[in-house]
């Protein structure tokens, strides 16, 4: 999902109503202090946190368990080198394609959610398959279909996303496309 209204409520509630292990991925912020508090928040609900600058080597105890995987998937990314570029709103955006290589490896069903705000202290989520057989498609397209559900989804509820992410702080070049 992208960063639609409450998230950290989503994490919850997700840890408390999904039956597998669920495993929520977070980037770690740069103040210890905030970080230890958006942990201990983050981790409600029997959330097992795994910090996306360490996915790889946190994720691989669980990766013969059942479970499911929340990401967060719309901020700029950090290494512009290991993304691809697709139209977001009119404008060449960098999105990493990790995350779909991820669950194409895993072949696990992938599948897209936003939460809404229904009125003062009332939450909607809602959830979208994206594909139920992940290796018949490659990360570019299943990066592709999540850019194009979460510009939908922002276009129908535009005051649930956090706009001050610096979506756009890198500039496409051209030699980008080589």
């Amino acid at each position: 999902m992208g960063h639609n209204f409450n998230w950290e409520w989503g994490n919850a509630m997700l840890a408390k109503n999904v039956k597998h292990q669920y495993l929520g991925v977070y980037m770690p912020l740069t103040s210890k202090v905030f970080d230890r508090l958006f942990k201990k928040m983050r981790s409600r609900g029997n959330s097992i946190l795994i910090r996306a600058t360490n996915m790889t080597r946190e994720f691989l105890p669980y990766r013969r368990s059942l479970y499911c995987i929340g990401l967060i998937a719309d901020q700029s990314p950090g290494r512009i080198h290991k993304t691809n570029w697709f139209d977001f709103f009119g404008r060449k955006t960098a999105f990493i394609t990790g995350s779909a290589k991820m669950g194409i490896a895993a072949n696990s069903v992938i599948a897209f959610a936003t939460i809404r705000r229904v009125k003062r202290g009332y939450y909607e989520t809602s959830f979208e398959i994206a594909e139920e057989h992940p290796q018949s498609v490659t990360e570019v397209e299943l990066t592709r279909r999540f850019v194009n559900y979460l510009e939908t989804n922002i276009r129908k509820y535009p005051d649930n996303w956090l706009w001050s992410h610096r979506r756009w702080k890198h500039e496409w070049k051209e030699e980008y496309d080589l």
